[in-house]
């Protein structure tokens, strides 16, 4: 009977320190994580870039990328501002993932400049309550080029959320350009959508 009572004690502590493990916060992202986030992205993009694939395959090949590596959900919030709150989860999910494939296409142009050239990422330190991660771009006959990430693991895993090129600010200039987007459209989120889906 005694005995019994101890191993029934004993799995009860078992389940109990097995219980305080799980609950345990994962660990934090440090600089090295963010770091190697953003290396492993450059090191993606420039496999499409060499790839010699079609411009409209090497789009939907960033658009791969972006979606592995940023936070999409947050960056499309974001940029649609107040609007998000008001439309349903559907109508949201239908602008995110038509936004997505924009950043793709938009983006992907951009890096389609990086052939020839490579990045290399200088390290990360911490920001606010995120990582800021440098990186040089080097192109072929023009000056080395900064290009800072903001990575942030909020939505639990690390991901970015923002990427300034040269000073320009990825979040600031969509903010902007579909908030001009949406007005055009008098705030109507499903014409929004549809023609983001061509866009980019």
């Amino acid at each position: 009977m005694r005995n019994d009572r101890r191993a029934t004690l004993a799995l009860m502590a078992g389940a109990a320190m097995a219980a305080l493990i799980g609950a345990r916060p994962a660990r934090a992202m440090t600089a090295d994580g963010a770091s190697t986030l953003i290396q492993a992205a450059v090191t993606d993009v420039y496999a499409v870039i060499n790839s010699g694939v079609s411009p409209a395959q090497m789009y939907s090949q960033f658009e791969a990328i972006f979606a592995r590596y940023a936070d999409v959900d947050i960056i499309a919030r974001s940029v649609l501002g107040p609007k998000a709150r008001q439309i349903s989860g559907a109508e949201f999910a239908a602008y995110k993932q038509a936004f997505q494939g924009f950043i793709g296409r938009k983006y992907g142009k951009r890096f389609r400049e990086f052939v020839g050239g490579k990045i290399e990422v200088q390290g990360a330190k911490p920001l606010k309550s995120f990582y800021s991660v440098t990186s040089v771009a080097y192109l072929n006959g023009r000056a080395p080029m900064e290009v800072e990430w903001h990575v942030s693991d909020k939505s639990g895993k690390p991901a970015f959320f923002n990427l300034i090129i040269e000073g320009v600010n990825m979040l600031a200039t969509e903010r902007a350009e579909i908030a001009a987007m949406l007005a055009a459209r008098k705030g109507d989120i499903a014409v929004l959508t549809a023609d983001l889906r061509g866009a980019g």
